[in-house]
């Protein structure tokens, strides 16, 4: 269940939004193998949000990385980072807009895997704006398990029409 929470005043902290899995659904169009954060714990419109990720041995990928010792993969961790990212960018936009856009990958820069992620941790995202454009936004996220860094990076990510144009010479 969401709450929003007026405005602190002077020398108070600011008080945030929180995000259910269903909430979360309706504004990223990830599902199911590929939605990778369960929980949005703390949201800062255009500033910072922190999500949670329960990484659990039945998700696909750990089928094969690696049998007999399963880790999430390191890209699985900026995904998810990327993820919490489009969250936070999203809710600045109606429903109908969220149903005319999508928030894709432009780059990723510094990504550095310091421990492995594990069945059973729990992931905690952290995720800051460092440039907000209309359209574009340059976000650095951290991510963690009891309080260790396990990844960090920095990434940029676009706002683009959801639904594409036929190419030239293409029937509609």
């Amino acid at each position: 269940m969401s709450d929003s929470q007026p405005t602190p005043e002077a020398g108070q902290t600011p008080q945030t939004r929180t995000m259910d899995i269903v909430e979360i659904m309706s504004i990223l169009p990830h599902r199911y193998p590929m939605l990778l954060i369960d929980r949005v714990i703390e949201l800062e419109p255009k500033k910072r949000i922190v999500a949670i990720k329960n990484v659990t041995v039945n998700e696909p990928h750990f089928t094969g990385h690696f049998p007999d010792y399963p880790i999430m993969p390191g890209v699985m961790t900026i995904e998810a980072m990327a993820q919490a990212g489009g969250a936070l960018l999203l809710t600045e936009f109606s429903a109908e807009e969220r149903e005319q856009k999508l928030m894709v990958f432009t780059g990723i820069e510094g990504a550095r895997f310091r421990k492995p992620v594990l069945p059973g941790d729990q992931l905690r995202i952290e995720v800051t704006v460092l440039n907000w454009r209309a359209t574009m936004v340059k976000l650095k996220g951290e991510a963690t398990v009891d309080g260790k860094l396990v990844s960090d990076a920095t990434f940029t990510a676009a706002l683009v029409p959801r639904v594409r144009a036929p190419k030239e010479g293409s029937e509609a």
